[in-house]
């Protein structure tokens, strides 16, 4: 081996995956190669249609630029680009642009095929790393729509706040100063109520109030608020839910930020399912509501075709089923009288995560007082079947499982509730591990909401439990990823002989699993599967790469599902067919189930063996 070969294979052995090979595999490499030196003057000679090669950067730093000229991403010393083209034997669309010149060794087709014969762990490196670009770029917020959009990209001023002792005189001028139709009320730096220029007028104006009262004598207490990483999607629901004009957006602290009017939020609404919403909350009668229902299908779908992420669907499809439910619990009261007491209508599952599917059925629940009476609960018993028998007509199908608050033991005060899930944790049985699943996943919908903080508390209480912790730990493991022992895809089949993969069961259970055991354990108070993760980067449980790696499997498999049931391939709802897939999603899916299986893995050493 020459001095110069030499050079080339000590460098080359220290990078992945070639660290992790024989060292024939670098050597093989090291002799195969040329060397150029990258420059701006001869930049434009490589990335070329015809001549896909695998690029290493030895030193200098480059541009990955898009068909659309946009950066992909800055390479620099040990970075790889080229393989995209390699491995799947589309036309290169990228180019690049040298912004530091230095040396680069590129390996041809012929040897790059060689390699992937050779050293299976070498195409799995670079399946994996294009899997990860194409995630990457798929999920970064290239759209402008206002699904897509966070609430913090919309903030253009900061939070105009006051004191609850200020009086009327002093937050009027304080609007007119900031030129700003409401104020923030905090105390402690905390939001402890709202002052809008309606309350101005109908609060002091109308009702001859003294300008120099203080201004909690007409604010509006608690208000509803929103965070800034949420979406803009999830802030107009919440307007039209509340019939609300102003809503307050707060840090993960609790800070306020500043404040999001209606008017802010219309601007960004460019598709209709805002608009199915509002015409929900607004129905007066049980047609209307149906005739609301029967369009979600084709919105839905209609829906898919405009966004980056389809999975965003699961978030619009609980919107719909929140709001559908919200006014069933209207009208019911309409005819029947008010609740004879205050009441909380939950949900579980999929509906709790906001990650409903075509497919998703009814799991949801009444929460009572301590103190009501039996005579009482009659009531509630009406409201419920009432509620879920009319959602199943809206096309929100009826649970199998009877996890519906038509069901009596779905029906319960703050303390059974607490109850039901002590003998769960206390006694984890396969049936008991099964409702953890299902009911440890839960969202307030409508009522009086400090009956579902309350029991939230009791909850966060009980739930710290070794134990329990291993049994679902122990209870996740059981469940297995459909990938065999040389990485082939092993097959399910229904009744008429059709070979598919439940992506559901095999791949999206078992990461929502794995990060509810995760959530509860680090304290993680949400539901929904990506916002746990991202509360859980604060957390010491998890590496950060690992909860990526999350992130990108339960997205890349909600993709494949979700579009499955929206192409309706005849297959059963969660299941696809993997001979229906290019050689590359094939690819990327065999990554996904292996990395769910890893986590799947470490979850069951962490808590089943007690190493936290």
């Amino acid at each position: 081996m020459t001095p110069e070969i030499q050079d080339v294979f000590q460098f080359v052995y220290k990078q992945a995956p070639f660290s992790e090979l024989p060292e024939s595999a670098a050597s093989y490499f090291s002799k195969h190669i040329q060397i150029v030196y990258l420059s701006q003057s001869n930049q434009q000679d490589w990335l070329q249609s015809g001549k896909p090669n695998l690029y290493l950067i030895r030193s200098g730093v480059i541009d990955l630029i898009s068909a659309k000229d946009e950066v992909i991403g800055r390479m620099s010393e040990g970075d790889y680009f080229g393989y995209p083209s390699l491995l799947t034997g589309d036309a290169i669309q990228n180019r690049i642009e040298v912004q530091k010149d230095g040396l680069v060794y590129i390996l041809g087709e012929q040897d790059f095929d060689f390699l992937r014969r050779e050293y299976k762990a070498f195409e799995q490196y670079f399946v994996r790393a294009h899997a990860n670009r194409l995630l990457a770029s798929r999920y970064k917020q290239q759209s402008e729509t206002w699904s897509e959009r966070k609430i913090s990209e919309l903030m253009t001023k900061e939070a105009v706040t006051i004191s609850p002792t200020a009086s009327i005189r002093e937050a009027a001028k304080q609007m007119s100063e900031h030129r700003v139709s409401s104020i923030m009320i905090t105390k402690d730096d905390r939001l402890v109520g709202v002052v809008t220029d309606r309350d101005l007028r109908n609060r002091v104006l109308a009702q001859d109030k003294d300008p120099e009262a203080a201004l909690a004598e007409i604010m509006t207490e608690k208000p509803k608020h929103i965070f800034e990483n949420n979406r803009v999607f999830s802030a107009l629901h919440l307007m039209l839910k509340h019939n609300i004009h102003h809503l307050p957006v707060l840090n993960e602290d609790y800070k306020p930020l500043g404040m999001l009017t209606s008017t802010d939020l219309l601007r960004q609404q460019k598709s209709d399912p805002v608009q199915l919403i509002g015409r929900i909350y607004k129905a007066q009668n049980l047609l209307a509501i149906k005739n609301c229902a029967q369009e979600i299908p084709d919105l839905l779908r209609q829906f898919s075709y405009h966004i980056e992420d389809i999975s965003l669907i699961g978030k619009l499809l609980s919107g719909l089923t929140d709001a559908l439910t919200s006014r069933l619990i209207y009208l019911y009261q309409q005819q029947h009288g008010a609740a004879p007491c205050r009441f909380a209508w939950i949900c579980f599952g999929s509906q709790a995560r906001e990650e409903q599917t075509l497919h998703s059925d009814q799991d949801n629940g009444l929460l009572l007082p301590d103190s009501i009476a039996d005579e009482e609960r009659n009531y509630f018993a009406q409201l419920g079947a009432f509620v879920c028998e009319q959602l199943n007509e809206c096309g929100i199908q009826s649970c199998p499982g009877n996890i519906m608050a038509s069901n009596p033991d779905c029906r319960g005060t703050v303390s059974e509730w607490t109850t039901r899930f002590s003998q769960w944790i206390l006694s984890p049985t396969p049936r008991a591990m099964l409702n953890c699943k299902i009911y440890f996943d839960m969202r307030f919908i409508d009522g009086a909401s400090d009956l579902y903080a309350a029991l939230s508390q009791s909850l966060a209480l009980i739930s710290k439990n070794e134990l329990f912790y291993a049994a679902m730990a122990t209870d996740i493991n059981a469940n297995s990823v459909p990938i065999g022992i040389f990485q082939q895809f092993k097959l399910e089949k229904d009744k008429g002989n059709h070979k598919y993969l439940d992506l559901k069961k095999r791949g999206v259970a078992i990461i929502n699993d794995v990060v509810r055991l995760y959530a509860l354990k680090a304290g993680v108070a949400r539901a929904n599967t990506l916002e746990r993760l991202e509360a859980l980067n604060k957390s010491a449980f998890l590496a950060k790469s690992d909860i990526n790696n999350l992130k990108d499997c339960w997205r890349f498999l909600t993709q494949l599902r979700l579009k499955t049931q929206i192409n309706r391939e005849g297959l059963p709802g969660n299941c696809i067919n993997p001979e229906n897939l290019s050689s590359l999603e094939k690819h990327q899916l065999k990554e996904a189930f292996y990395l769910v299986k890893q986590a799947q893995q470490a979850s069951a050493f962490k808590f089943a063996r007690g190493s936290l």
